[in-house]
């Protein structure tokens, strides 16, 4: 997706839908959510201001190019149904403040997903070797290569801990 923005008209334009929008100010937010339930709830919080405005792309993050994120001065990955947003907003953040975040699912890595990454790849992500982990659902390098590529200044992100650290 790419957002391309003509300052004086204020015309976003979706290339992933084909959408066009007129907001009267630059759309400030992206929004990636592959569930598309939690997507039309995005859509949903987004229509009702209750959220940043902006676009929502149902793409998995693994297809998300750095230029797709041109234009957006917020971004929210693995976004659920905007609890970033909301919480920029409650804590005082203008829509428009370029801060990026995302809350990775840890299938591989957490009892709840049953942990079933392979051995070899705990020991890699254990050791910080740099060879990527080959678990599919080990989302954070998707995310760790957006952020190196476009260099936000600020990004926010969680993580629960397990019982066993």
């Amino acid at each position: 997706m790419i957002f391309l923005r003509d300052s004086a008209s204020r015309v976003g334009y979706n290339r992933v839908t084909g959408a066009t929008a007129t907001t009267g100010g630059a759309l400030a937010a992206y929004y990636n959510e592959i569930d598309p339930f939690a997507a039309s709830w995005l859509r949903e919080l987004i229509a009702a201001g209750h959220i940043a405005p902006g676009d929502v792309d149902e793409r998995s993050i693994a297809d998300v190019q750095p230029t797709d994120l041109v234009g957006y001065d917020q971004c929210h990955f693995f976004a659920g149904i905007g609890g970033w947003s909301l919480a920029l907003r409650l804590a005082g953040v203008p829509d428009d403040a370029p801060i990026w975040t995302g809350s990775c699912p840890c299938q591989g890595l957490s009892v709840a997903g049953k942990r079933g990454m392979r051995t070899d790849d705990w020991q890699r992500l254990r050791a910080g070797h740099p060879e990527p982990v080959t678990d599919p659902r080990h989302l954070w390098p998707h995310l760790h290569r957006l952020i190196a590529e476009r260099a936000p200044p600020v990004v926010f992100g969680e993580q629960t801990a397990s019982a066993d650290g």
